[in-house]
């Protein structure tokens, strides 16, 4: 990847991060760790995998994303509206009475999203699905489906790798979001999930762990896993709350209140983030 793309894509990530504060904010609270979390790999994929057309949300040969993570919508939400998928102003609408923009992601509220999520685990069967489906239609297109490290420890998410690997669904690539946290503490207190590519590996997959912050080593290894046409898992090794100066270093920081003085504070951090890469 040139450096000027890489620069570009690292912009997209700091823009992701601001509309999401922005709404989150607005509203006074919300899941700002997960959402953070995954900025890097949406900047990716919006900004250079996937083929999509923000003007026709519904075109037929899109690709897929379903961010089974549910909870971590109001990131993929400020994807697509940077796009054009709808307006800016739509993030200051997030989860309240009304919204087009619910507290999880809904395929029937939001243009753009392609999977109603937030039932952990559930997203995984329903990407399976999806990527069949486009296939037994002739469809070369490509579902990305993001799952989070807490999540993975629903068994319904092996099931799915399971089927996904055994009707070789060489279009799906998965990722897990290794931010080492989930809402009641470390997942490693909970279910040790240290060994994830080791696992998606003995399922039949394709995996490997990239630094998730690194838009160039996360879109390297999209390229080896379309290259290789086999199902794949990439491991996405995170901080969670990743660039939000207030949440960053909290433990508890899976949902958390935020003032308006927080708001504006992570802004300005965020935009001089932007302003490094122009």
């Amino acid at each position: 990847m040139q450096k000027q793309e890489a620069d570009r894509l690292r912009r997209l990530a700091a823009e992701i991060r601001i509309e999401t504060l922005r709404g989150l904010g607005t509203l006074g609270f919300g899941h700002i760790g997960g959402s953070f979390s995954i900025a890097d790999l949406l900047a990716v994929l919006y900004g250079k995998q996937m083929n999509i057309r923000p003007e026709d949300p519904k075109w037929e040969d899109r690709d897929w994303l379903v961010c089974s993570k549910g909870h971590a919508g109001p990131a993929v939400y400020a994807a697509l509206c940077v796009k054009g998928y709808f307006p800016k102003e739509w993030m200051l609408e997030i989860n309240k009475p009304g919204t087009h923009l619910p507290s999880h992601c809904d395929r029937i509220l939001t243009p753009g999203v392609d999977m109603t999520t937030g039932s952990l685990g559930q997203g995984s069967s329903a990407a399976a699905g999806i990527a069949l489906g486009n296939r037994m239609n002739g469809k070369d297109s490509y579902t990305y489906l993001i799952l989070g490290d807490g999540e993975i420890q629903e068994g319904q998410v092996w099931e799915a790798m399971g089927f996904i690997a055994q009707q070789k669904l060489s279009h799906l690539i998965a990722f897990v979001d290794y931010n080492k946290k989930q809402l009641d503490g470390y997942v490693r207190d909970i279910i040790d999930e240290a060994n994830i590519d080791e696992r998606m590996r003995a399922f039949g997959l394709h995996s490997v762990v990239v630094d998730g912050h690194d838009v160039e080593a996360i879109d390297a290894a999209i390229e080896e896993a379309k290259s290789l046409q086999k199902p794949a898992c990439i491991v996405l090794d995170t901080v969670k709350a990743k660039g939000c100066v207030f949440a960053e270093d909290l433990f508890a920081n899976h949902s958390i209140n935020i003032s308006a003085e927080q708001m504006e504070e992570g802004i300005r951090a965020l935009e001089e983030e932007k302003r490094r890469w122009a």
